[in-house]
């Protein structure tokens, strides 16, 4: 199963599965990932370290789990934001929008960001292939009928991943992406003459 499979699949986690990952995620906003213990996250949650473990074998999957979720979380939100929009140009720009949105407030990645960078940062960038794939498979299904005649829709779909973890990772330079005005503006100008053939 692909990144982009076990992120989109159907949660397979129960109401306990849920609270524990709700735990685990609230020890992840607290402490890092390095710092949280499993045993905290099982108190947390109110169950027993067996009940946790029968769930979710051991910190790497609890961790990978939490991780999937909320990538499940963002996909959903940008898969919302273009839904019922008529052109590719159009989904390019509203889903451009709610990324860089989510990436800038999501309070769990920026945590991650300045606790963890050396755990986070290999999977944005030196190991990123898995990720950068998942999301450009993600944004090609968005907009399946991009009519461009030169490039790829699968090249394109890369080039808007690498920028938004490009912006995510180093938000301040001479493009102002502060404000989703902003966002739009920069994805108009900049993104959606990708689209255009010629």
């Amino acid at each position: 199963m692909s990144l982009l499979e076990l992120v989109l699949a159907e949660p397979d986690t129960d109401a306990v599965g849920e609270s524990i990952l709700d735990a685990a995620f609230a020890e992840f906003l607290a402490y890092g990932l390095r710092r949280t213990n499993v045993d905290v996250v099982a108190r947390r949650a109110g169950v027993s370290r067996a009940t946790l473990y029968r769930r979710f074998d051991g910190k790497d999957a609890l961790v990978q789990a939490v991780l999937v979720r909320e990538s499940r979380r963002f996909f959903s939100s940008i898969a919302e934001a273009v839904a019922g929009l008529a052109s590719p140009e159009e989904r390019l720009v509203a889903g451009f929008v709610v990324g860089v949105r989510y990436a800038r407030e999501d309070r769990l990645l920026n945590r991650l960001l300045s606790a963890d960078p050396e755990a986070l940062l290999p999977y944005l960038t030196t190991n990123g292939a898995l990720v950068v794939a998942a999301a450009r498979d993600f944004l090609v299904r968005q907009a399946p009928d991009a009519p461009v005649a030169d490039r790829t829709p699968a090249g394109i779909a890369e080039v808007f991943v690498r920028l938004a973890i490009s912006f995510t990772l180093m938000p301040d330079g001479a493009i102002p992406l502060s404000s989703d005005d902003e966002v739009r503006a920069f994805a108009r100008a900049y993104l959606a003459p990708l689209l255009r053939s010629g």
